[in-house]
């Protein structure tokens, strides 16, 4: 992959670019010391991933993130000294479309390929990502779905790049007493999980928390995926994680949780897929459409990458086609029998 540098430590930018260079197939193309000098070098030449540094004097991370997803929009990975620390940016950047965020590797005893696994692994996966963006088909389950008895009803959110904002201003503009469970599938490492159930919670009045295996989606609560694993029904009314399918580069998927839920949930569905890279979730949409659910895809306009929803849209899985700011209006239309 060509990639782009941000880093305004001369010293971390080096590491970064002996690190990329572990892989014979990256190539790093330029590095800029702040965000407005990566914003001027991503428009000449837009890299196939930037690695963003959080924290910096000029221009931070989360704002030069959103100044390029904005004009020249390209796969970026928030490379930060602490992502536990600064889990509440790191969720500002992935709002504005960063994909993933991964601790600064440091040198220190060992070899250099051990000490930048971690980075590796995070590049590794985002360059699948962006081949699947080029058209490189990903193979996905194709379930039969059932015709679901009378029960409690389920919204079904799936989300990647630029997720996090657009949750946080669904679940604002949804009431306490909302007539529906939530379980809401965001692309996301299972190290922020917990802190983007917090950041989320803070957001509305619906309790919010991370699902545990085995638990139950419940009327007015919200869960949210909690590890790499796929989270799915595993029964009618149980959720848990699989591994399954492992070769899968979306982790945790949207299609494999919308799948078991056209198969296993015993009541009426609404599925909502958001911004993001890729096709995860447009063909489990289709399948809940094609079950007699109502289904929702975020608009173009309103989507930090306009590529989830997009690949929806084109197999017509969505019945409506929303800006981020109507959706929570039309769940509540819906849920009250009102489309």
């Amino acid at each position: 992959m060509r990639i782009g540098i941000v880093n305004d430590l001369t010293g971390i930018a080096e590491l970064l670019k002996r690190a990329v260079s572990v892989d014979p197939a990256n190539r790093v193309i330029w590095v800029a010391l702040d965000g407005a000098e990566a914003v001027t070098l991503c428009a000449k030449e837009t890299p196939d991933l930037i690695l963003m540094d959080l924290m910096m004097p000029v221009m931070d991370g989360a704002e030069t993130t959103r100044r390029i997803m904005a004009s020249t929009p390209c796969a970026i990975l928030i490379v930060t000294g602490s992502v536990r620390i600064n889990a509440n940016r790191i969720f500002e950047a992935m709002g504005y479309g960063a994909l993933d965020a991964v601790d600064t590797p440091l040198l220190g005893h060992g070899q250099l390929e051990d000490i930048v696994g971690p980075l590796m692994t995070k590049i590794a996966t985002i360059s699948r990502l962006v081949e699947d963006k080029r058209g490189r088909r990903v193979a996905t389950p194709r379930t039969q779905p059932l015709s679901p008895p009378a029960h409690a009803r389920l919204i079904a959110i799936g989300a990647s790049a630029g997720g996090p904002s657009v949750l946080a201003t669904i679940l604002h503009d949804l009431p306490a007493d909302l007539p529906a469970a939530v379980v809401i599938v965001q692309h996301v490492d299972r190290q922020f999980a917990a802190g983007m159930a917090v950041w989320l919670n803070d957001s509305t009045e619906l309790p919010v928390r991370v699902a545990g295996e085995g638990d139950q989606p419940m009327v007015g609560e919200v869960l949210l995926a909690a590890t790499s694993d796929h989270l799915t029904l595993k029964t009618a009314d149980r959720v848990g994680y699989t591994a399954d399918p492992a070769d899968y580069v979306y982790r945790p998927s949207v299609d494999v949780f919308f799948q078991s839920a056209c198969r296993l949930w015993r009541g009426g569905i609404v599925g909502v897929l958001l911004t993001g890279m890729g096709r995860d979730g447009a063909l489990g949409l289709k399948a809940l459409r094609d079950a007699g659910h109502y289904t929702i895809a975020q608009d173009e306009a309103t989507s930090a990458v306009y590529g989830m929803p997009k690949a929806a849209a084109t197999i017509n899985a969505a019945m409506d086609i929303l800006p981020a700011g109507q959706i929570a209006s039309k769940l509540m239309q819906v849920l009250a029998g009102d489309v």
